[in-house]
């Protein structure tokens, strides 16, 4: 009889042992392999162990890292307020016109050579060019009294001391363009109009806060206006051909021109 070994165990001993061991997810026929090769896979399967919760955390942190950062862009966009007259869509939600920090900087720029802290810039949409639609914008001045306070209720759309009349050369900075118009718009405000400002990052609480709102740059829409440009942008573009104001990414806007004057909506 061969000799056998006294520490001799069965393949149904192996067996029960090595699935025993939970940590190293031994398969079936893993048993089945070289002791080498089973050694080399332990040591693969406790570093997998090991490093998996340092890896978990990390991606943790990431994750937690983006939706603040996500956060902070979505709140940083909101740099646009309704001062006067908030309209609602058939929804009930608040209609909204974004002002970009290009548009508003150019229009403060035209404030400050014109030398009036009320002016704004008044968009109209008309039925007309080539899609249908579009957009004429011209220069206004508010009444003194709408521009110094925050209020959201109706104003009077006339003072008893008129509001300065923008000047030709401030009408001519807002873009020489087929939607803008060469003569300044009516002055005061309308019983349909809403106004929107901007939001820049020195505007704090208080009433240097409201100074600032009160005098930041500014842009007024009428009711039909502003149903047709609800959620949309105005901006400002420096190209080739001319710099303008500029509608862009209009929700509702299914076409446009080549020059981005005029547009189809849906229907």
């Amino acid at each position: 009889m061969p000799p056998r070994c006294a520490n001799t165990m069965s393949a149904a001993k192996l067996f029960v042992q090595l699935s025993a061991r939970r940590s190293n997810h031994i398969g079936i026929l893993e048993i089945l392999l070289p002791p080498q090769t089973r050694s080399f896979h332990f040591a693969a399967s406790a570093r997998q162990t090991r490093f998996r919760p340092a890896l978990e955390l990390r991606y943790a942190t990431v994750a937690r890292h983006m939706a603040r950062r996500s956060f902070g862009l979505t709140s940083a966009r909101r740099k646009t307020q309704v001062i006067y007259n908030p309209q609602q869509d058939e929804n009930g939600k608040e209609m909204a016109l974004q002002i970009t920090p290009r548009a508003a900087n150019r229009l403060s720029q035209i404030m400050a050579k014109d030398k009036n802290p009320h002016l704004a810039l008044r968009i109209q949409v008309e039925s007309g060019g080539c899609h249908g639609f579009q957009y004429l914008m011209s220069l206004t001045t508010l009444p003194s009294s709408l521009a110094a306070s925050q209020s959201t209720t109706p104003a009077p759309g006339k003072t008893s001391s008129s509001p300065d009349v923008p000047s030709s050369a401030a009408q001519t900075e807002v873009v020489p363009s087929t939607t803008t118009s060469d003569a300044p718009s009516e002055t005061g405000v309308g019983e349909d109009d809403t106004v929107f400002t901007f939001i820049s990052d020195a505007t704090e609480a208080g009433e240097d806060g409201a100074r600032t709102l009160a005098t930041g740059p500014k842009i007024i829409l009428d009711g039909p206006s502003l149903e047709l440009l609800n959620g949309s942008k105005v901006d400002y573009t420096m190209e080739l051909i001319g710099s303008q104001f500029k509608i862009i990414d209009n929700p509702l806007a299914t076409s446009s021109c080549g020059c981005g004057t005029s547009f189809d909506i849906k229907i």
